[in-house]
């Protein structure tokens, strides 16, 4: 009886639509007013202490476990507690417990390859042609997944104002879609760096098979150890992964690579608040090593590094449907991804792609592009922004 009033507690103001809550009894309850939204299965008690020192952590492996089940979307319950101010995700008391995380080098290297690693053949079945796992941009509502991707890659370029001839660095690469769109429509000479095994070998491929070993390169490296001074620079969903305390350095990295007058394009996910920027059941499952910095304290970095900032950009949506896209395509292939690992890994695949999902729904994240000079702001580039629109 006492856990079901604490339950009832946590749970009675969580979300702003009305939630039904079957129990470990099988009695049920319903909080707030209407037709319930969504079902919530309690198959098994959860000790409240848990809840109480990491709500999220709990949450989520009593999910993966099968303890708790979701009847509805559990992208639109996520988001749904993300909305409503008096939900326990915006308790300050659920976030006693913040995980310590180390980013030296070796660590940099082990937190990406546990996730980027997993393999090229699980990242093909759900991702599109391009294997580009960062936000797509999307031009038109009819937009495939894979015409986004090419069209956010071409959004990033063309920001630029890139000059054929010149030198581009791709700072965490990927799979390499950027350094062939570089290489072969702008004519840029394109190095990329990765600290993904999967991601160098499959890149040092496919820069063989297009006919591409003059104009592209790509190295295993840790960022912090590129040498050398680039036209451009590029870095997309990279600086979620350096850590807090890297941030600074980060971006004196990203001035120290760049020419004096050149320009850099920086792509990653932030938030439009100051808010832990780390949460226990990403760290331990999905990111490691994870960081979402704020866009104020990202400003402070670029500024304290000698950047000037000559253009940024939300692109929150965006994120939102591509993550929407990623998710209907992971269940698409679930029994595959079943037989590649476990019903375990399954769900909490499916949990992250949904959670992130409702994370920028609610706008309790977002992304943006930042572009900046290592000059005054603006040096080199148009008046206005129409540039980077022009149809060529």
């Amino acid at each position: 009886m006492l856990e079901k009033t604490v339950y009832k507690k946590l749970l009675s103001n969580a979300f702003d639509f009305p939630v039904t809550v079957k129990y470990w009894d099988g009695k049920s309850e319903t909080y707030g007013e209407g037709t319930p939204q969504a079902e919530i299965d309690i198959n098994k008690k959860l000790a409240m202490s848990e809840i109480a020192k990491h709500a999220t952590l709990t949450l989520g492996e009593a999910y993966m476990d099968g303890d708790i089940d979701i009847k509805g979307s559990i992208q639109q319950v996520v988001a749904s507690a993300y909305r409503q101010a008096t939900s326990f995700m915006h308790d300050k008391s659920f976030l006693k417990f913040i995980p310590e995380q180390g980013h030296s080098e070796a660590e940099n290297k082990k937190d990406i390859q546990s996730h980027y690693d997993i393999g090229n053949d699980f990242y093909k079945l759900w991702l599109d042609q391009t294997l580009t796992y960062s936000c797509a941009y999307f031009k038109t509502d009819s937009d495939t997944l894979e015409q986004a991707q090419l069209n956010k890659i071409n959004h990033i370029l063309k920001k630029l104002k890139p000059e054929r001839g010149k030198t581009l660095l791709d700072i965490g690469s990927g799979w390499g879609t950027l350094l062939y769109v570089a290489a072969e429509k702008y004519g840029l000479h394109a190095t990329g760096v990765t600290l993904s095994e999967e991601q160098y070998n499959y890149t040092k491929d496919q820069i063989q098979k297009r006919g591409l070993e003059d104009l592209v390169d790509v190295r295993l490296e840790d960022y912090r150890e590129t040498t050398g001074q680039f036209d451009y620079v590029t870095s997309v969903g990279m600086f979620e992964h350096v850590g807090k305390d890297n941030l600074p350095g980060y971006f004196k990295k990203v001035n120290a690579l760049l020419k004096p007058g050149a320009r850099a394009l920086i792509h990653g996910i932030t938030g439009q608040h100051n808010g832990a920027g780390v949460d226990p059941w990403l760290t331990k499952y999905i990111f490691p090593g994870g960081y979402i910095p704020s866009v104020s304290k990202n400003l402070d970095y670029m500024i304290e590094a000698d950047l000037q900032i000559q253009d940024l950009e939300p692109l929150r949506r965006h994120y939102q449907k591509t993550l929407e896209i990623w998710d209907r395509n992971f269940n698409n292939v679930r029994d595959q991804v079943r037989d590649m690992f476990d019903e375990r890994f399954c769900r909490m695949w499916d949990l992250y792609l949904q959670a992130a999902a409702a994370s920028f729904e609610a706008g309790n994240i977002d992304v943006m592009q930042y572009l900046l000079t290592k000059a005054p702001s603006g040096e080199g580039l148009p008046m206005t922004r129409d540039y980077m629109y022009e149809t060529k």
